[in-house]
């Protein structure tokens, strides 16, 4: 694909995948426009980096869609002086978009040779604000907590409460919850000390997360 070509599938990802979808934050759409998604694709997958499709990473692992992307950093709403928890380096694509916008982000990657590449990709375009780490993002609360923004990247049949409360007063928190086929996006924000806000933002299904905890279910 072209120079020429890929700043026309970048336009079309944005007018006719994203802002249908009622993505209309500007910051939003300009950071799309300036981060080079086909850079974090595969290589194999590079003529499909503006598809609206998951683009599989190897290890059972994908990236998110360009519109659910794009609708979870809107929900977001991430700040300058914000501070970011990551759950699910994966391509590091939406590490980059993240470290965009905020102070700091902190990821975690299960896997180590998604970790490696991811890391490569973001010292390539100059993100230094960015710190990684190769371990379970579910073991439990992160150390660098409490964080402004936490950011689910794969789906969690349910979402363990040390999440919300690993967040500031004010802070936002998005998950991806439930079974295939249809999971909801969920943006939860700590509105005080022992009160949470949870708006349910559209349905999707998404890979959970690796070692994602199971409800109990019952069995006959």
């Amino acid at each position: 694909m072209t120079e020429l070509n890929l700043e026309q599938a970048r336009f079309n990802m944005i007018e006719q995948q994203i802002r249908p979808w009622e993505v209309l934050d500007q910051r939003v759409l300009d950071l799309l426009a300036r981060v080079p998604r086909e850079d974090f694709v595969p290589s194999q997958y590079r003529n499909l980096a503006f598809t609206d499709m998951r683009i599989p990473l190897g290890h059972g692992q994908v990236m998110m869609s360009p519109k659910v992307e794009a609708r979870m950093l809107q929900a977001l709403d991430i700040r300058p002086d914000d501070t970011v928890l990551e759950i699910g380096t994966g391509s590091g694509y939406v590490t980059a978009l993240l470290a965009n916008l905020a102070r700091q982000v902190y990821s975690v990657e299960i896997l180590a040779e998604l970790n490696v590449e991811a890391g490569n990709k973001l010292a390539g375009h100059g993100l230094d604000n960015v710190t990684l780490a190769v371990s379970d993002g579910l073991r439990g609360p992160d150390e660098h907590a409490p964080f402004d923004v936490i950011a689910l990247t794969g789906s969690l049949p349910v979402l363990p409460g040390y999440f919300e409360q690993s967040l500031k007063v004010g802070g936002r928190l998005f998950a991806i919850v439930g079974d295939a086929p249809v999971m909801q996006a969920e943006l939860i924000t700590r509105v005080g000390d022992n009160d949470w806000a949870r708006e349910y933002l559209f349905e999707t299904n998404l890979p959970a997360l690796a070692n994602a905890p199971q409800p109990e279910r019952f069995v006959l």
